[in-house]
């Protein structure tokens, strides 16, 4: 089991629903990011989204892409994330850390090189937008031998004949996407994604974990209360940008994760 299988299995033992909380890997520069990292689990965070920065961003919406562009302008790299995760594992080897980006900087680190080095920085699971069921030969297969866990995303257009691709080699959770279209684009809304988990949770024995969308503490509530949990990130890294001390956006999370929990 990994730590992701593991943090669920306990959530459930306690009748719990999960918080999981994206950050940007570097934004805006390693320290800052490290102190909110270092304080997420006290905060309440089930599972810490680590956002892998990147240029070419097609599934971020402004608030994202410009996170990881501050990132990028810092100096952050792949090798950059993985010390983040060293560090953070120094003192915490309980919490979750899922790492979300794109294909491209795993690819020209070399496969094989970057789930070795995943694994040893304390990674526990892979978000790759850009990789279809297509392919999964490329990295989730791989990583799932390797002992990650390859977690897809199913949106309102996946249907039911695209469900079971979709979930074919997907481990640790679905991430459902709660709209159409880029991360803080819209509010997601409980009662449209009721049904759609109920659809995916048929299919499939894994927790169901909503996304986008969801900004306050009772949008928080409200998703988690018809899925297993909630993801919050666009409203968390505008905290950030907003120049606030880190202490100050851990109360926001901690407030987004009572909401949560309290589902």
């Amino acid at each position: 089991m990994t730590r992701i299988d593991t943090k669920f299995a306990q959530l459930a033992k306690d009748g719990k629903k999960a918080f999981v909380a994206y950050m940007m890997a570097g934004d805006p520069n390693m320290d800052r990011s490290l102190e909110l990292m270092l304080g997420m689990p006290d905060a309440g965070v089930d599972i810490i989204e680590l956002g892998l920065p990147f240029t070419d961003p097609m599934a971020d919406g402004p608030t994202i892409q410009l996170a990881g562009q501050r990132a990028l302008d810092a100096g952050m790299t792949l090798e950059k994330t993985l010390e983040l995760v060293r560090a953070f594992r120094k003192t915490d080897q309980e919490t979750p850390i899922v790492l979300m980006g794109y294909y491209n900087p795993i690819y020209s680190r070399g496969v094989d090189k970057f789930l070795a080095d995943a694994n040893e920085a304390g990674i526990d699971g892979l978000i790759i937008v850009d990789l279809p069921p297509e392919e999964d030969s490329e990295l989730c297969v791989p990583a799932q031998a390797a002992g990650l866990n390859f977690i897809r995303l199913a949106t309102p257009t996946t249907d039911e004949k695209r469900l079971p691709k979709v979930l074919q080699n997907t481990s640790g959770f679905v991430y459902y996407v709660s709209i159409t279209g880029i991360t803080g684009a819209a509010a997601a809304a409980a009662s449209d994604v009721a049904p759609e988990v109920a659809r995916i949770k048929s299919a499939t024995d894994l927790p169901v974990i909503v996304g986008f969308g969801i900004r306050t503490p009772e949008n928080s509530r409200d998703i988690a209360s018809v899925a297993d949990g909630c993801v919050v990130g666009s409203a968390i890294v505008s905290e950030m940008a907003s120049g606030k001390p880190v202490p100050e956006v851990l109360e926001f999370v901690r407030s987004l994760a009572d909401g949560a929990h309290s589902a």
